[in-house]
């Protein structure tokens, strides 16, 4: 249950990284990876048994963010391509 913060904050992430302009998307999502992914383990708790959580919930959040990026360009609609 736990996992499933990252994953909505990753989603939500995909989701505003496809507003922005293609040259900047990679270092702002990375950035933001690390900052919710940090945000994710203070939320739920994680960091006060280990800071190792970091190592999971990081690369969670960031392929969660690709797969919200990948929705959100495939749900726009035909001529916004």
């Amino acid at each position: 249950m736990q996992e499933l913060i990252p994953l909505f904050l990753g989603l939500v992430l995909g989701l505003g990284l496809g507003t922005l302009r293609p040259g900047i998307r990679l270092p702002v999502g990375a950035a933001l990876s690390v900052a919710a992914g940090v945000l994710a383990t203070v939320v739920t708790g994680e960091f006060e048994i280990t800071w190792a959580y970091l190592l999971v919930d990081i690369p969670l959040v960031a392929g969660a963010a690709v797969l919200g990026l990948t929705m959100g360009r495939q749900l726009r609609p035909v001529k916004a391509r």
